[in-house]
């Protein structure tokens, strides 16, 4: 990114009285044109860069002027590389490792090691792949198409990207469907043939309430429930462990919101019998039909 290369070059000036901008190139990875617009942005900033013709010349910060080193604490430095190392776990590259080489010189970048945010799967390679891939598409603006599973089949889409989003526990990518016309959000773990084509797009001013991911999501439909003790893990790891009363026996009692009737079915079924649902009356039967329709599948 271009601000932690300009914070970089800056760093890199205080340590060093002289640099040329073949060196400035070839540290940053970018062209010589990249470095010297990147000097006139410094210069633009207030922080005086001077460049000396001749065989000991270069590139410096004027002498005499006072550039506070502490351009971030120890702690935002910390915060700032424990944020990068948990986008390495789910990335081919080592931001965080490359960062530090490039602000931090010689001297000793503070991580916190007693901290460790993991935000790949089981599926890690694969994961990374996509994420790359992606993130090269939103960059040069090109469309992407995949095969996409979800609860009504599969099917092929054609979408432009515009975001990677870590929501709800997984990763997604949000873009523009060129099928159905409008912004939507699919799950990285549901798509596979993954490919970025040649078509280009034009980016689309993406309305706010569309980034708003989730606000408009109702969890109106109120089902009361008693869970099993032996579960209570689960309810606390979920909902938090003001979620529920504790009855006198040892059970349960749950009165929660869920968006749709179908994935609360789904929830339930994921406790065995660990779980009874109560009401409202139309809930009770559908977990009575699903759970007839379980007992066909093992019929002889």
């Amino acid at each position: 990114m271009k601000i932690d290369r300009l914070i970089g070059i800056i760093t890199t000036l205080q340590q060093r009285k002289f640099v040329t901008a073949p060196y400035l190139a070839e540290k940053f990875e970018v062209s010589r044109r990249t470095i010297n617009r990147d000097i006139e942005d410094i210069c633009k900033a207030g922080i005086p860069i001077v460049t000396t013709q001749g065989a000991n010349g270069g590139i410096s910060i004027m002498e005499g002027f006072a550039l506070d080193t502490t351009v971030f604490t120890e702690q935002e430095l910390s915060a700032i590389f424990a944020g990068l190392k948990s986008l390495d776990s789910v990335s081919n590259s080592a931001s965080a490792e490359k960062l530090a080489q490039k602000i931090g010189g010689n001297k000793s970048i503070p991580v916190e090691d007693h901290m460790i945010i993991d935000l790949a799967s089981f599926y890690k390679d694969d994961l990374a792949a996509k994420i790359d891939a992606i993130k090269l598409a939103i960059k040069q603006e090109k469309c992407i198409i995949f095969r996409y599973c979800y609860n009504k089949g599969e099917a092929d889409k054609t979408i432009e990207p515009y975001l990677i989003v870590f929501k709800w526990s997984d990763w997604y990518v949000f873009g523009f469907c060129k099928e159905r016309q409008d912004f939507r959000m699919y799950k990285l773990r549901r798509l596979w043939n993954l490919q970025m084509t040649e078509e280009n797009f034009l980016v689309r001013e993406v309305p706010e309430e569309k980034k708003q991911f989730g606000v408009n999501m109702t969890d109106d439909y109120v089902i009361t429930a008693v869970y099993d003790a032996s579960v209570k893990y689960r309810l606390v790891e979920e909902y938090g462990p003001t979620s529920f009363t504790e009855q006198e026996d040892g059970s349960l009692y749950t009165e929660w919101g869920f968006t749709r009737p179908e994935n609360a079915v789904e929830w339930f079924l994921s406790f065995g019998d660990k779980v009874k649902v109560l009401g409202p009356p139309e809930m009770v039967e559908r977990m009575k039909t699903a759970l007839e329709r379980i007992r066909k599948l093992y019929e002889t």
